[in-house]
């Protein structure tokens, strides 16, 4: 049984494959090409996106927008060698810990 977990892993493991890929075929190698500043643009565009069609679209347009986030997020981790486990892990450890505390303990109260 497929896991939502499961899809991120996969398009996680397609990044992978594609980065060293043609930029005339594929969009990440594409992205790739144009350095880290460029995806980190990408993906801060894709916030805004995201947060204008929550306050603003339909239920649908956040869906998708959550989604290219999501992608681009998964492209700038790639590009910057850190994997989603490690992203998750993260998510583990801070499992039940209050976000209050959370902040507090980055000093970020």
């Amino acid at each position: 049984m497929s896991t939502h977990t499961d899809t991120l892993g996969r398009l996680e493991q397609t990044i992978a494959a594609r980065r060293d890929a043609s930029p005339d075929t594929s969009y990440v190698a594409k992205l790739n090409a144009k350095g880290l500043p460029k995806i980190a643009q990408k993906l801060g565009e894709e916030a805004t996106e995201a947060v204008i069609a929550a306050v603003s679209g339909s239920n649908e347009e956040l869906v998708g927008e959550s989604a290219d986030l999501l992608f681009h997020l998964l492209v700038l981790l790639n590009a910057k060698g850190v994997s989603l486990d490690h992203v998750l892990a993260e998510l583990d450890r801070r499992e039940g810990l209050s976000g209050l505390d959370e902040k507090a303990s980055r000093g970020d109260a």
